[in-house]
């Protein structure tokens, strides 16, 4: 099937990934019989914990796969890996993903979802709290401009005109907010409020799902020519993938440790700080029908979410049936 996806940003990290894989130990691959690679969304961390247990306790090679796991990056799209056949699958947000395939008409489908509820949220200091989108008005906000649509849509969910929030352009730093230069800024609750403990204040956090704004994240995206022709292959990889997070969050302090030498060195962090993310996402991603689980109550509030920043999400958009045989 001939697509074309023109996006310059997706160009750009086409040949941004393209140059990582030449870099020593960027790829890890588990030994076992029938190749599969997977594109992260982000750097190593915690956010991926569940992979790196299945890869290293050997589950997807009892799969039958050959898993490949590539990490992502500032620079890295995770849809531009599967588009340019890099990647058999890659974990996006949805909001990207579901927007490619309304603008650019990209053959992408979404067979799980890692976070049940994203981590996205509004991060303020404990001695200033804020803990409302009500409490916001008036306030300055730093946000990183991609996410600034999904903030203006939450105030918008909960009565209240952007015109209310100073909101500047934020850079994944949280020391404007340490230094009180604003007021809260937009990051993941599961990582940012232990940096700022470990600069001596204490964090407040809200997420914005609990205000409205309900979308998942990590989404696991394929295009439909390999859903078509690696199916079980996928199914084998969602099956091992539950079972390394299942292993990974039964003691999500175990895991972390393990990793320090080899999938988290040199990303500048301590095991400390992917300890506590680690258990800071477990509630985000667990569902009584297992991780990954797309439920219609779920796609359905994704898709409502979506709707109202203006990206027309259709339930045929994800793809349950594979989950179904997991």
């Amino acid at each position: 099937m001939s697509i074309s996806i023109t996006r310059r940003s997706f160009v750009k990290a086409s040949v941004a990934g393209a140059a990582a894989l030449s870099v020593p130990g960027f790829l890890t691959r588990a030994h076992a019989a029938t190749p599969l690679t997977m594109q992260a969304a982000w750097i190593n961390d915690a956010e991926f914990c569940g992979y790196f247990a299945a890869i290293d306790d050997g589950l997807y090679s009892e799969a039958g796969l050959d898993l490949t796991y590539l990490p992502g990056g500032p620079d890295v799209i995770p849809e531009s890996s599967i588009i340019a056949g890099r990647a058999d699958l890659a974990l996006t947000t949805p909001d990207t993903t579901i927007k490619a395939i309304v603008d650019q008409g990209a053959p992408f489908k979404i067979i799980g979802a890692q976070y049940q509820k994203n981590p996205i949220g509004i991060v303020s200091l404990a001695k200033a709290p804020i803990k409302s989108p009500e409490e916001l008005k008036g306030k300055t906000l730093a946000v990183p401009p991609v996410n600034v649509i999904s903030v203006e849509a939450m105030l918008a969910i909960n009565g209240i005109d952007k015109s209310e929030v100073n909101i500047v352009p934020y850079a994944y730093d949280p020391t404007p907010l340490i230094k009180g230069e604003i007021d809260a800024s937009l990051d993941f609750t599961t990582n940012v409020p232990y940096t700022i403990e470990q600069q001596g204040e204490k964090a407040h956090s809200f997420l914005l799902y609990d205000f409205g704004y309900k979308t998942y994240n990590d989404t696991v995206v394929v295009t439909e020519e390999t859903l078509a022709a690696k199916r079980d292959l996928l199914v084998a990889w969602l099956r091992a993938s539950r079972k390394g997070w299942d292993a990974n969050f039964a003691d999500t302090a175990a895991y972390p440790p393990k990793f320090a030498e080899t999938w988290f060195k040199g990303t500048g962090r301590t095991i400390d700080n992917e300890i506590f993310f680690n258990g800071a996402q477990k509630p985000l991603m667990e569902h009584a029908g297992g991780i990954f689980t797309m439920d219609e109550a779920g796609i359905d509030a994704n898709i409502e979410t979506l709707n109202r920043i203006g990206i027309k999400a259709t339930k045929d958009m994800f793809d349950t049936s594979l989950l179904a045989e997991i």
